[in-house]
């Protein structure tokens, strides 16, 4: 029944206790049925809302374990929060890295003492970690590895930043996503915002960029240079690249402090590979001065390669004999029951397995050698 449907004197009277709480109950289910229906429509247009759900819980999640849950953080810094690696689970230290002795006590210098020992020169303008530091040089040469440990000696809040994270479908989201990631650095204090692959973030800057992209990197930079504005300011930017020269001129002066990873000596690969094979049972007649002279030209992780499958022949050995003693013995128990058999232990790592994973990875880079020229002459459509 519509209100001029209704008699004149009925819309001029009092309405009862029991119509206005009907009223009141029919306009809260039309706001409520309203405002469900409203999410649902931008649930459904924004395909990215049940990913951003999962990285708010994630991020809260990662705040209570660091110890930063008395910190208010926007929608924006709780996007980029689900980034935050927790101190805790960083297991690499300088130990862990071997053969890169002098970027290390160059790194001990020239970043970590500066956020360690601010207190001694809380007022200087010049006793401050570097705005931005670059680690660049071949893949597998442990620049991640140097990032990480950075982090974890300094005992900075680590932001792995990704490129996809500040990347949005409505226009504006990506630059507020950009000035997120600098406030949460600047609440979270001191912080290291750490971008592996920095060329494909901050490639250089050309007319055949989308809008979008080369607005979010010119207020990356922006927001980069305003960190010198106040002292107590302890965010740094640290970026890996194995294409320097992909990388934005105006990034690299930013960049003030650049350590090159290169692939490691002669020297350099045998103390490697003895840090690769600490712990293992190897044989006593090793010689890992022989193999790092045959493997010039390889990073650490194709060291890592070489021994995992060294390690790995003796397992094979083992589970060979294994075999044919559970054929032996399915042979004899028709003419005798056997008593229980001791297991083997397996045995040392040798110089002869070591040989074979050095030609096993031989073979390998020969034939990625050959299919690289094959790509290259391949047609795009």
């Amino acid at each position: 029944m519509l209100l001029k449907d209704l008699p004149r004197d009925a819309l001029l009277r009092p309405l009862s206790r029991n119509e206005v709480i009907g009223m009141l109950v029919r306009l809260s289910i039309f706001g409520a049925a309203t405002y469900y229906s409203i999410k649902w429509v931008v649930e459904a247009m924004d395909p990215t809302s049940k990913q951003k759900s999962q990285a708010k819980k994630r991020a809260e999640e990662l705040m209570r374990r660091i110890g930063l849950e008395g910190i208010t953080l926007t929608e924006y810094e709780m996007n980029i929060a689900s980034l935050l690696v927790d101190p805790q689970t960083i297991r690499v230290s300088w130990r862990d890295i071997a053969g890169l002795d002098e970027i290390i006590n160059e790194l001990q210098d020239t970043v970590i003492l500066p956020f360690q020992k601010r207190h001694l020169l809380p007022d200087s303008k010049l006793f401050q970690p570097p705005k931005g530091v670059l680690l660049f040089g071949p893949p597998g040469c442990g620049k991640t590895m140097i990032a990480k440990a950075t982090a974890k000696a300094s005992g900075c809040k680590f932001i792995n930043l990704q490129a996809s994270t500040l990347t949005d479908m409505w226009y504006g989201e990506s630059q507020k996503l950009t000035a997120a990631v600098f406030s949460l650095a600047i609440k979270i204090q001191p912080c290291i915002i750490f971008i592996d692959e920095i060329e494909s973030f901050l490639r250089n800057r050309s007319s055949l960029d989308h809008e979008a992209t080369a607005m979010m990197k010119a207020q990356f930079m922006s927001l980069w240079d305003g960190l010198d504005t106040t002292l107590t300011t302890q965010v740094m930017v640290m970026g890996a690249t194995n294409r320097p020269q992909d990388v934005d001129p105006a990034i690299l002066r930013r960049m003030p402090a650049t350590f090159h990873v290169g692939l490691p000596n002669a020297k350099q690969r045998e103390d490697i590979l003895r840090l690769i094979l600490a712990g293992e049972n190897l044989s006593n007649a090793i010689n890992l001065r022989e193999i790092a002279e045959k493997t010039n030209g390889y990073s650490g992780s194709d060291l890592r390669e070489l021994c995992r499958d060294a390690a790995m022949y003796r397992v094979r050995d083992f589970v060979r004999k294994e075999q044919i003693r559970q054929i032996a013995q399915q042979l004899q128990s028709y003419e005798e029951e056997e008593g229980p058999v001791n297991e083997d232990r397996l045995r040392p790592v040798t110089q002869l397995d070591l040989l074979f994973g050095l030609d096993k990875m031989k073979e390998s880079k020969q034939a990625t050698a050959a299919i690289l020229p094959v790509v290259a002459e391949v047609p795009l459509d």
